[in-house]
């Protein structure tokens, strides 16, 4: 999988040559490549604003769409971006000085949200919500101003199953972020290319390639959030029986509305014995009115 120093691009140049390395990078590659492909998000000669928090997850996005691209699997041009929310502390030349040295065309944004979050979030109130609005706000602008047409999010399969399950407990609906939508304007893709990839290996690959990590002071800094306490329900379930992830993730991808209460998705007012078809024709997976179990 790995290729000679003068071939790769500089954001693999001292990768581990370990077997163990090398496999993790081949199944990231290959996630992400089934994500882009089964989604349908390559729009030849699109141009792509990758977003970038420094942490692990959007290096890992960022290397992997670079890798996909110089084997011309991904014919997009990219442009990463990292927005600058202002928090106090933040290293903010740790990213510019990395996408320099990578040699990756980059657009780096100063907007002070942080000073918005403390002002309006209520004390003991999470600041997600807000922050994440507002952060998806300057992202769309900076987007139509680069004439991009998709942004690019870093969150992986763990991030999707949390949301699923947040909606499940406190939502009250079946519902967690997609690969891929259209924003409300309808003029910009959201694209999602690390759908399929564990955050463990986002980990993995961070930690081996000694990417810069920056920590999220503002949000990491709750105690509490429910996400959180999602993670850990999961983490206890994968714990006492691993795999348990990926069983539930493949089974966000394999939704029967007919087996399901939805009247919006299926018919059931207009199901009618005269219509159901033989016994021995009825198909398991259609629409048709499922089989007794």
């Amino acid at each position: 999988m790995l290729d000679d120093l003068d071939d790769i691009h500089p954001l693999f140049h001292g990768a581990p040559s370990t077997t163990e390395f090398k496999k993790l990078r081949k199944r990231i590659i290959r996630n992400v490549r089934e994500a882009v492909e089964q989604y349908g998000m390559i729009e030849r000669g699109a141009k792509w604003l990758v977003c970038l928090s420094g942490g692990k997850d959007s290096y890992t996005m960022l290397a992997a769409l670079y890798e996909l691209k110089w084997r011309g699997m991904l014919p997009v041009e990219l442009v990463a971006c990292n927005l600058d929310q202002g928090q106090p502390g933040f290293p903010a030349t740790v990213l510019p000085e990395f996408l320099e040295k990578m040699q990756v065309p980059h657009r780096i944004e100063y907007q002070d949200t942080y000073s918005i979050v403390m002002d309006k979030v209520p004390e003991g109130r999470t600041f997600c919500a807000l922050c994440s609005r507002l952060r998806r706000g300057n992202l769309y602008r900076i987007a139509r101003e680069e004439g991009c047409s998709a942004v690019v999010l870093g969150h992986h399969r763990d991030d999707i199953l949390e949301t699923f399950f947040m909606n499940l407990f406190h939502g009250g609906r079946l519902a967690t972020m997609p690969p891929k939508l259209v924003n409300e304007e309808g003029d910009l893709f959201v694209y999602r290319p690390l759908a399929h990839v564990a955050e463990e290996d986002c980990e993995k690959f961070a930690r081996a390639m000694n990417y810069p990590i920056i920590p999220c002071d503002l949000c990491g800094s709750q105690d509490g959030l429910q996400r959180q306490q999602v993670k850990q329900i999961l983490n206890g379930w994968e714990k006492n029986s691993p795999g348990r992830r990926q069983v539930m993730f493949k089974a966000l991808t394999n939704i029967r509305p007919s087996h399901m209460m939805d009247p919006k998705l299926f018919d059931f007012l207009g199901l009618s014995l005269n219509e159901r078809p033989a016994p021995a024709a009825v198909d398991e997976n259609s629409n048709g009115i499922p089989k007794l179990r």
